[in-house]
């Protein structure tokens, strides 16, 4: 741990690893999202191994949802991503993928949150925007997280850029981050390392640090 100006600054996972100061956040786990994504059980079984530990170490789990708005409640910009991503020219012919309730909106069972748990629901890509999870955070202490789910390329990566906008240090664990195109996570990964900000770990390690937190 660097220390400078009155501050300890930590440059490695675990240096960061402290339940104080960390949290875990399980990224988009829902029915409907898990069940796109190749090998999908793996990272279930990642994201269930990391959430034991932060639960074993003391450390505090947020869980994030997408969630659609209905199409005549969504924005210019809701539909025209809902556009790209349904591949419709007409607005009229965008649906809700993700609709407050249903099915492939919940949580996958295995990631039920526990009673001291929270899940933010959000329309979009950054846990960040528009969700109390920074104010959570820092009311809690919090300046670092570890950041687990679906999908790297989609999702995670610009939750990592605003972390670290914000002021945060975020930790991707690498293997539990699914992706639906191999490539574009690829290409999510070299930009973050280019970038710096940020660190990366794997599951069994970062399981290990968390479980000896408490």
């Amino acid at each position: 741990m660097r220390e400078a100006f009155g501050l300890n600054i930590p440059q490695t996972v675990a240096e960061a690893c402290d339940p104080a100061a960390m949290a875990l956040i399980i990224y988009d786990m829902q029915v409907g999202i898990v069940r796109q994504i190749p090998d999908s059980d793996k990272v279930v079984q990642a994201c269930v191994q990391l959430r034991d530990a932060a639960r074993s170490g003391g450390f505090r789990v947020f869980y994030t949802r997408h969630m659609s708005l209905p199409p005549a409640a969504s924005g210019v910009s809701q539909l025209r991503t809902a556009m790209a991503w349904q591949r419709v020219d007409d607005p009229s012919e965008v649906r809700s993928s993700f609709p407050q309730g249903s099915p492939q909106y919940q949580l996958t069972p295995e990631l039920t949150p526990g009673p001291d748990e929270v899940v933010f629901d959000k329309i979009t890509m950054s846990a960040f925007a528009g969700t109390p999870l920074d104010i959570a955070l820092r009311d809690l202490g919090i300046d670092s997280f570890a950041i687990a789910g679906i999908a790297m390329e989609v999702g995670i990566e610009p939750t990592v850029r605003h972390a670290t906008d914000l002021g945060y240090l975020p930790i991707m664990v690498t293997d539990a981050c699914g992706a639906g195109h191999a490539e574009a996570a690829e290409r999510s990964h070299a930009t973050l390392a280019f970038a710096g900000g940020s660190l990366t770990t794997d599951t069994a390690t970062l399981a290990e640090l968390m479980s000896k937190g408490s």
